[in-house]
C-alpha cells in the first residue's frame, strides 16, 4: 500500500529531527561545560592549548553514550505527541493503523542506534577514555612540553630554574634571561644573557638553549672559588628530566572492551572470588544501559500522547526524570555490585526488568484500552495542584465570583 510508506516517511522525517537536535545540543553543552575546565587546567599544568582539543575529542564517545538514548526518547515522543495534538493520530487509528503498526519506524531507529551505543560503550568508549588518561598524565608529567611564563621563575624539571624577561610574539627569541642549572651534585651554573633562543640537538634527551651578550658563573666542590665567564655567545646543553611511562591499559574495567571484561568477570584466568564483582557488575551496566533503548519506543508512545483537551507537557518532563533517574539507579546499582554490597546481577538486571515491565504496563493502557492515559492521573493531580496555588497566591477583587471546585457552583467574595 501507499499509505504506510507515505507514514513511515512522514514519522521517520518527525522522528529524526528532534533526535539529531537534542544529540548535538546535548553534546555542545557537555562540551562547554568541559571545556572550560579543560582550558583551565591546560594553562596551569603549562601544556599547549592544542591538547584541549584532543581530550574533548576523547570525551566524545561519553557524551554520545549518554545523549543518543535522550535523543531517541525525545525523537519518538515529540513525533508522536505532535500526531496526537493534531489528530493525526486519531486518524491514523480510525482508518485501522494501530499502534503496533506505527512503531516499525521507531523501532528501526532503536535497533540501530542501540547497536550503535553498544559500540561505543562497549569498544570506542574504552580506548578513548585511556587516551584520556593518557594525554592528562602526559599534561602533568611534562611529556607534552611546558609554556614559559614570561616574568616569572620557572621550573624546568627538578634542576632547571629559567626565568625570561620578555619575548618575542612567536616565542622563539628570549630577551633579558636568567638561569640556574643544577647539572651534577656539587656543581651548579648561573648565567645572565640580553637574549637566547632553545635548539633542537640529535639527542632527544638534550636540547641546546643558545645565549648571547651574557655572563655565565660556574660553582663546582674542586673549585676555590666560582669561575666567571663574559661571552658573545655560548652554547649551554641542558640534560631534559627523564619522563615516566603512563601505565598500561587495563587498570580500571572502563577502560577495557566489553569481551575484555567478560573475561575478567566470567572467564577461567579471570581474578578469584569477590574481585571479579567490579567486571560483572560493569559488564552488566554497559548492557543494561544499551539494551534499555528498546523499550524506549513504548515509553515514548505511551508519555506522548495527552489526555484530550490537553496540551499539557508534562509527558514530556516525565520521560526525561524517568530516563535520568533509571540511569542513576545503574550507577548505583554497579557501585554497589562492584564493592559486593549486593550481587552484581541482581543489581542492575533487577532494575532492569522493573523498568521494562512499568513501561509495558504503560505501553498497554494508552494502546489497548479506551481511554486510557497512563500520565492522566500525574495531569489531573498537577492540575489540582495549579488550582490549589492560584487560588492561594492570586489577588481577588471584591465581587468576582470564585469558582467552587467540590460542586460546580460559585460564590461571590
Amino acid at each position: 500500500m501507499i499509505l504506510p510508506g507515505l507514514i513511515d516517511r512522514y514519522l521517520a522525517r518527525s522522528i529524526a529531527v528532534p533526535l539529531i537536535g537534542t544529540l548535538v545540543l546535548a553534546s555542545m553543552l557537555f562540551v562547554l561545560d568541559k571545556m572550560l575546565r579543560l582550558f583551565s587546567f591546560v594553562i596551569d599544568a603549562g601544556g599547549p592549548v592544542s591538547v584541549v582539543w584532543q581530550m574533548l575529542a576523547n570525551m566524545l564517545p561519553e557524551y554520545f553514550a549518554l545523549g543518543i538514548p535522550i535523543g531517541l526518547l525525545l525523537g519518538i515522543l515529540l513525533a508522536f505527541r505532535k500526531l496526537a495534538n493534531s489528530s493525526e493520530l486519531d486518524a491514523l487509528r480510525g482508518i485501522g493503523i494501530g499502534y503496533g503498526r506505527l512503531l516499525r519506524v521507531p523501532y528501526v531507529f532503536a535497533v540501530a542506534l542501540t547497536l550503535l551505543n553498544l559500540a561505543i560503550v562497549g569498544y570506542i568508549e574504552p580506548w578513548a577514555r585511556y587516551r584520556y588518561q593518557q594525554l592528562r598524565f602526559d599534561l602533568t608529567s611534562g611529556a607534552l612540553g611546558a609554556s614559559i611564563k614570561v616574568g616569572e621563575f620557572n621550573q624546568l624539571g627538578k634542576r632547571l630554574t629559567l626565568r625570561i624577561e620578555r619575548s618575542d610574539l612567536d616565542g622563539t627569541q628570549l630577551k633579558g634571561i636568567f638561569l640556574q642549572v643544577d647539572d651534577k651534585p656539587g656543581s651548579s651554573i648561573a648565567a645572565t644573557a640580553e637574549e637566547g633562543r632553545f635548539l633542537a640537538t640529535d639527542d632527544p634527551n638534550t636540547i641546546l638553549f643558545r645565549l648571547h651578550k651574557g655572563r655565565l658563573i660556574q660553582q663546582m666542590d674542586k673549585f676555590a672559588a666560582p669561575r666567571s665567564l663574559a661571552f658573545e655567545s655560548y652554547d649551554l646543553p641542558i640534560n631534559l628530566p627523564a619522563i615516566d611511562k603512563f601505565r598500561g591499559r587495563g587498570a580500571d574495567e572502563d577502560e577495557l572492551t566489553l569481551v575484555e571484561v567478560f573475561r575478567r568477570a566470567y572467564g577461567p584466568h579471570g581474578p578469584p572470588g569477590l574481585d571479579r564483582n567490579p567486571a560483572q557488575a560493569n559488564a552488566s551496566y554497559r548492557l543494561v544501559e544499551a539494551l534499555m533503548m528498546l523499550v524506549l519506543p513504548l515509553l515514548g508512545i505511551a508519555l506522548a500522547v495527552p489526555p484530550k483537551r490537553s496540551t499539557s507537557s508534562l509527558g514530556i518532563f516525565v520521560a526525561i526524570v524517568m530516563v535520568v533517574t533509571y540511569h542513576k539507579i545503574n550507577q548505583y546499582g554497579e557501585q554497589m555490585g562492584a564493592q559486593g554490597k549486593i550481587e552484581p546481577l541482581l543489581a542492575l538486571w533487577g532494575p532492569f526488568v522493573l523498568m521494562i515491565m512499568l513501561v509495558l504496563w504503560m505501553y498497554h493502557v494508552v494502546a489497548h484500552r479506551v481511554g486510557g492515559q497512563p500520565i492522566g492521573t500525574l495531569e489531573r493531580f498537577f492540575a489540582r495542584i495549579g488550582k490549589i496555588a492560584k487560588k492561594l497566591f492570586r489577588r481577588r477583587l471584591p465581587g468576582e465570583p470564585v469558582d467552587d471546585d467540590d460542586d460546580g457552583r460559585t460564590v461571590t467574595a
